[in-house]
């Protein structure tokens, strides 16, 4: 919002704005005082790892079976043109 838009708001809406983002930020802090560092969580979520490791598994499964498949479907369509 620019600040003429905040302006024109009425102080009701100004005061919810307000209200939330403080409740936003308190959440935040609260969430993060939690932690406090101790988390058994690694720098990378095992999603993430699983996620590379299956695009690097089918990155080289490709590089290996596309002269294959190109020439099974170069001979279909020469079969096929016949």
């Amino acid at each position: 919002m620019t600040t003429q838009q905040l302006r024109n708001l009425p102080a009701s809406a100004l005061g919810y704005l307000s209200r939330s983002l403080e409740g936003l930020t308190s959440r935040c802090t609260r969430r993060l005082a939690s932690d406090g560092g101790t988390s058994e969580r690694g720098d990378v979520p095992g999603w993430v790892m699983i996620t590379l490791m299956s695009a690097a598994l089918v990155a080289g499964l490709l590089a290996l079976a596309t002269p294959a498949l190109a020439e099974l479907f170069n001979n279909a369509m020469d079969k096929v043109n016949k």
